[in-house]
């Protein structure tokens, strides 16, 4: 098998047939599209993600955290909880263990979020570490916001600039071939990216504004993201590929490795659907954060438009990050 998330029609196969139990108490259940559960609890809704890493060496501790917290943050709520399965092979010293679990408090710290649980263990069944993490967020009844809700002609919105997370670890994990396309005060700033890989404040603050939809974009990049918002929606899209925010920098790394930023792993971007983006831009703004509107949602089918030809957009397959 390919290396990288399940092909969606699979895993939608296996999921559809494999979840049977049903509880009034489960508002959301994860599934294609959906990357948290939110569970009713009276006057409170307690919401709920997990995700490993597993593209990454270095910073693995600080991405593990801010990827979980920020699919909580997708949901328009605050992460309030974390537990965290270490799983190293038998190579790894005690100090590498250490210094993920600085990682983590750090970025723990950070997000006010605290540890509560988890499990650690050397293992063979691995040939390198993997960090997994469950994250646990709180918000009032029928606060928390559903990656299905986007309607027609909703403003499509992203936080920042797309790549962040990718450009980062490729920079950190292929310094040398880096080094041929960037100088070094570059290198330093794609490495700097991964410092802006949390959309918690965004995802708060649109929380608070009557958006429809919210999806973070991760593996497959803004395309995946959208493909996935779009099929748990019941929705289509169109976005232009001119006005996508991506760095000079990261142009550069993805011309190197042959790959398509719009299917890079994006950890710091937010996708937002709300019927008014540009208030909603100007709401991120205030509060120092970059966004813009990259399309619209529509009634069929995801396309991308490039010089005036219009592409559709295929189920996401792995991340580009894999294929290196």
């Amino acid at each position: 098998m390919n290396i990288g998330k399940l092909n969606w029609d699979d895993l939608k196969d296996i999921i559809d047939k494999n979840k049977t139990v049903k509880r009034e108490e489960v508002r959301v259940s994860n599934g294609i599209g959906e990357d948290c559960a939110i569970v009713n609890y009276g006057e409170y809704e307690c919401v709920i993600s997990t995700d490993p890493v597993t593209g990454a060496t270095e910073n693995i501790g600080k991405i593990a955290v801010n990827i979980n917290c920020n699919d909580i943050a997708s949901c328009g709520v605050e992460p309030v909880g974390i537990l965290v399965t270490i799983l190293a092979p038998p190579t790894e010293t005690l100090e590498d263990i250490r210094k993920i679990m600085q990682q983590i408090d750090k970025e723990t710290q950070k997000l006010n979020v605290e540890i509560i649980g988890g499990h650690t263990e050397i293992t063979d069944a691995v040939n390198k570490t993997i960090v997994s993490c469950t994250v646990i967020g709180k918000g009032k009844k029928n606060q928390g916001i559903s990656t299905a809700g986007a309607k027609l002609n909703d403003d499509i919105i992203v936080t920042k600039k797309l790549c962040l997370e990718g450009t980062s670890i490729l920079v950190n994990d292929y310094e040398e071939r880096c080094k041929r396309i960037l100088n070094d005060s570059e290198i330093k700033e794609a490495k700097e990216y991964i410092k802006s890989i949390s959309v918690v404040k965004e995802g708060i603050i649109a929380g608070q504004e009557n958006v429809h939809a919210m999806h973070d974009i991760t593996e497959g990049g803004v395309l995946g993201a959208l493909w996935e918002m779009a099929k748990a929606s019941n929705v289509g899209f169109e976005i232009y590929k001119e006005v996508m925010p991506i760095s000079d920098i990261t142009r550069r790394v993805c011309e190197e490795f042959k790959i398509d930023p719009l299917r890079f792993i994006s950890s710091g971007s937010m996708a937002i659907m709300t019927a008014d983006g540009e208030e909603l831009i100007k709401k991120l703004n205030e509060n120092g954060i970059e966004a813009k509107i990259i399309g619209r949602i529509t009634k069929e089918k995801g396309v991308i438009i490039e010089n005036n030809k219009i592409l559709e957009v295929d189920p996401p397959e792995r991340d580009e990050l894999f294929n290196i």
